[in-house]
Formats: structure tokens, C-alpha cells, sequence
């Protein structure tokens, strides 16, 4: 709720929070944040992300506003915090590790090395955008017919090719979306 846009940092696909439960912390959001995000900043004024009706404090309501906004639904006993268990259960059934998902959600780093560390690692971006992608999907109405995010080997292959292409200098959109409709 408290969230700044200077600690929004699209380009790089994270939020960089200045203080959270844990302090200063990278966490990385997916494509559809990125780009709602985005969207939202060109409407922007202020410092924060959800501001308040004068708009140079936070919004405060919050609470009340979410009980009001759920009251007569069957998401009446849904808070904040089981949306995200909601988010890590997600993560958890697409294949991804404890490791990830402690990571996405900000839980307290394990060694010594992460707290010199401030970069993200392209594995938690691309995890960030399935799991959003997919939660994007549910709320669209996608019925996914596979439950389990996987690597088939065409899909690997595709992007490995399309990674060293354009290493090479050789980017060419319609290759990529033939690549891409063939795995």
C-alpha cells in the first residue's frame, strides 16, 4: 500500500523496496505487473503507487475498502495473506522450487553471499512472469489443460536457438513466432 514509484523499477522487472519485513529488498513481478504498473504510472501523480484522495499521502483505507469491496461474495473470508499463500501455492504447483518461491515472496535470504547480492536472477524474473501469467489466465477465464508448468525439450530448444541468434546479431521476429508455434 505504501509502495513509491521510485521503488518501482519496470526496466529490470523488480520492485525495490527501500523497508519491508525483511528491510531493504529486490523482489522480482512478472509481466503482467510490469505492465499494469506501466499503464499505471502514465496516470500518475505523486510519489506513491496507490495514493490517497489528496494525493500526496498513501491510501489509507485499505482495510475497509477490501472487506467493502468482498462483503456479499464468496471471497468474504479471502485477506490479503491468503492471496499470497494463494500466489506461493500457484508457484508450487507449477514445479517451482522453495527456494523460488521463498525468493518471489521476500522471505529472509539464507547465506551470507545473498546479502551482497542486489541484482535478480533471470530464473526468478521468468518465474515471476509464469506464475503471474497464470494467475493472469485464471482471472481471464483460461482453463489450463496442464497443471504443472514443463520444459519440453522443443520449447528448450527454441529458446536456446532464438537466445544465440540474437547473441549473433540475427533477430528476426517471424522466426522467433515460427519457433515459437512449432514447439
Amino acid at each position: 500500500i505504501t509502495l513509491r514509484w521510485a521503488e518501482v523499477d519496470t526496466d529490470s522487472s523488480c520492485l525495490r523496496l527501500i523497508d519491508s519485513k525483511e528491510g531493504s529488498s529486490v523482489r522480482p513481478i512478472g509481466l503482467p505487473v510490469v505492465e499494469y504498473l506501466e499503464n499505471r504510472r502514465k496516470e500518475a501523480a505523486g510519489d506513491y503507487v496507490f495514493p490517497s484522495r489528496d494525493g500526496e499521502n498513501a491510501f489509507g483505507g485499505f482495510p475497509n475498502h477490501w472487506r467493502k469491496i468482498f462483503a456479499d461474495s464468496s471471497l468474504a473470508d479471502i485477506t490479503p495473506h491468503v492471496l499470497r499463500h494463494s500466489f506461493a501455492s500457484v508457484a508450487n504447483d507449477l514445479g517451482f522450487t522453495e527456494v523460488t518461491i521463498a525468493a518471489l515472496v521476500g522471505h529472509a535470504k539464507g547465506s551470507v553471499t545473498s546479502n551482497y547480492i542486489h541484482t535478480l536472477d533471470t530464473a526468478l524474473i521468468m518465474a515471476a512472469d509464469t506464475i503471474s501469467g497464470y494467475i493472469q489466465g485464471l482471472l481471464d477465464g483460461v482453463e489450463f489443460k496442464q497443471t504443472a508448468y514443463a520444459l519440453d525439450r522443443g520449447s528448450r530448444k527454441a529458446a536456446l536457438a532464438r537466445f544465440l541468434r540474437r547473441a549473433a546479431g540475427d533477430d528476426d521476429p517471424e522466426q522467433d513466432e515460427s519457433e515459437h508455434l512449432a514447439a
